[in-house]
């Protein structure tokens, strides 16, 4: 089939859309036998997304003989950090996840990505959507395959809301501090939340921005890094006036976000907290944490309410997706692993395992969950969508925001000095 070569987005419009031993992680290299080898990073660490890549990997090699791929899977936290110290040290993996926005721009910058716009092919071409590509994509060139549309939103126990006698999510942010204040007359934690990894805290200061930043001011700073508009300010005292009703698990500065059942999604799992604000993985990563090692039952999700007054549009969207980059070294058999993840199969195969939306429009067929199904309408539906913010200002400028959001929340901070964090690492960038 045709490759793919798509009219796709510039470098602002691409941020938007619709340990285990890592040494001698040398690029794939062919031998005199004919036969390739490469390396693969992952973030999956645990139960059904390990497995899909054990049996992702087997099937690509049972069908292409004289590859072998050595698969690494990496703590998510840690994932960003070993990857750059990989890239920027000339033993980089081969295949690798892809985060997108300015993380990636940075890579593309230093030469380290294989340009994919032209070796897309097969089902990959023919049935995942530009919007998708888009988001992994710089300059009209293609830098990563997407696998996953994943947008944010918060996930709820509807058994712990009807306990509450919360008999409709809310809209409004006056709606979810209602909402808070019946969990906790319920006797259960409101929110969880795992700041101990700061940018689940910081996603809180994404979200009211997203509400109270225009398109405009929010494409503004992706391209300039400025962030002088008020907004920036306002989304900090929104959530500091909010946080001040004490929404939050106890210990949530201290509690992790993915990592064992005391974990925020492990609260969210053992029904010991009502909602968490957090991206589409998150159903894979409860149901790896319930006691049955199944997915939550009673698993509900809706958008971030709506700010009053607020500049953004009504129902815009965040989130990311994710994809896989070749290193620019990496063999051809790369890009053909990359197109085996595009197939309709192997997307199902994805969705079942992390339990997310997959890309491919054949394999989204298979989406059966309500929670899943009312996601991707809102994603699709939303007049404007943004990535995660520190994945739009890339890694130095993203850290810097997640950690004054987390000094703010821990009450060393004010919403001035989130905007000043920033502001200053976009100064050294």
């Amino acid at each position: 089939m045709n490759s793919r070569r798509l009219p796709l987005a510039s470098t602002a419009a691409a941020v938007m859309v619709g340990a285990l031993a890592l040494a001698g992680c040398s690029q794939g290299a062919g031998t005199d036998d004919g036969t390739t080898s490469m390396t693969l990073w992952h973030n999956s660490t645990t139960g059904p997304g390990t497995e899909f890549w054990e049996q992702t990997v087997a099937d690509f090699e049972a069908d292409n003989p004289d590859v072998t791929i050595e698969i690494q899977s990496i703590q998510n936290e840690d994932l960003d950090g070993k990857l750059q110290t990989a890239l920027n040290s000339g033993d980089a993996p081969d295949i690798f996840l892809q985060r997108g926005g300015g993380k990636m721009a940075a890579m593309v910058k230093a030469g380290q990505l294989k340009d994919l716009t032209d070796v897309i092919s097969g089902a990959a071409a023919d049935e995942i959507p530009d919007a998708a590509y888009s988001a992994n994509s710089l300059d009209d060139k293609i830098y990563a395959m997407p696998v996953a549309v994943l947008p944010g939103g918060l996930f709820y126990s509807q058994d712990l809301f009807t306990q509450a006698g919360i008999t409709e999510t809310p809209t409004t942010i006056e709606e979810l501090e209602q909402a808070t204040a019946a969990l906790k007359t319920a006797g259960v934690a409101p929110i969880a939340l795992g700041a101990k990894d700061a940018w689940p805290a910081a996603h809180w200061y994404y979200w009211f921005a997203l509400r109270e930043c225009s398109s405009d001011t929010l494409a503004k700073a992706a391209d300039e890094m400025a962030f002088d508009d008020e907004c920036w300010v306002r989304a900090g005292e929104d959530l500091q006036e909010f946080a001040a009703s004490e929404p939050f698990n106890p210990g949530f500065l201290t509690t992790s976000a993915q990592q064992g059942a005391g974990s925020s999604a492990g609260l969210i799992a053992n029904h010991q907290a009502g909602m968490e604000l957090m991206g589409a993985w998150n159903p894979g990563v409860i149901g790896s944490l319930t006691p049955d090692e199944k997915p939550l039952a009673d698993l509900g999700w809706f958008p971030f309410p709506e700010v009053e007054g607020g500049e953004g549009e009504p129902g815009s969207m965040m989130g990311g997706v994710d994809g896989y980059s070749c290193s620019v070294d990496a063999p051809d058999a790369c890009v053909d692993f990359l197109n085996f993840l595009g197939t309709a199969d192997v997307q199902t195969a994805y969705y079942k395992a992390f339990n997310a939306p997959p890309v491919n429009t054949v394999a989204q067929g298979a989406v059966t969950e309500p929670y899943l199904q009312a996601i991707l309408e809102a994603y699709n539906a939303a007049p404007y969508a943004s990535q995660w913010l520190d994945t739009v200002y890339g890694q130095n400028v993203g850290n810097a925001l997640n950690v004054a959001v987390v000094d703010m929340l821990a009450g060393q901070g004010t919403p001035d000095d989130i905007v000043a964090a920033v502001q200053d690492a976009a100064a050294k960038a």
